[in-house]
């Protein structure tokens, strides 16, 4: 248990009972949490920085959306099963994990537009700087996934940012209409 908990996935084999209960029970409600935090914020988010151009605007926006959404996300979890059939832990814990982490996915690339000021020195650096953060959390959930998932890292890559572009995508022309 101790090789598992530090990420020793070497020490516990993917077949192993130990190793399937911490991902049942934490890496994948993290993971779910961290894709959506991720990748939904970022149409409210940069529609929100595109339509205002308003670094305090975008930042009540992401904000919002979130808290918003760990909360949503955590309760999901939490109901979504109790544990007893599919022996994925505690429910509370997962829901705990899950919204955690969706709130902390959408508060990443909410941060830079804490940055003062306006139009366009600040938003231009601000808008920067979540796309930089956009593409960190990206690489991070794929190599979450790479890791305990099995998932080839080129492959996951290729999925999270194409998801995670098409929803930028959405938020952007909204925001630009």
């Amino acid at each position: 248990m101790e090789a598992v908990l530090h990420g020793d996935t070497d020490a516990a084999a993917p077949g192993d009972d130990t190793h399937r209960a911490f991902v049942l029970a934490y890496v994948q409600p993290g993971l779910a949490g961290l894709i959506d935090g991720s990748v939904s914020t970022l149409a409210p988010i940069f529609a929100a920085a595109f339509a205002t151009h308003s670094n305090g605007a975008t930042f009540l926006v992401g904000l919002a959306a979130s808290l918003g959404a760990g909360i949503s996300m955590g309760f999901t979890e939490a109901l979504s099963d109790d544990g007893r059939i599919t022996g994925r832990g505690s429910p509370w814990m997962r829901g705990l994990v899950c919204g955690a982490a969706t709130a902390l996915g959408g508060l990443g690339h909410t941060l830079p537009y804490t940055i003062p000021g306006h139009w366009p020195n600040a938003f231009a650096l601000a808008t920067g700087l979540a796309v930089l953060v956009v593409a960190i959390e990206l690489v991070v959930i794929a190599a979450i996934r790479t890791r305990y998932m099995a998932t080839p890292f080129g492959r996951a890559v290729l999925q999270i940012v194409l998801g995670g572009a098409l929803v930028l995508a959405v938020g952007v022309l909204i925001g630009s209409a």
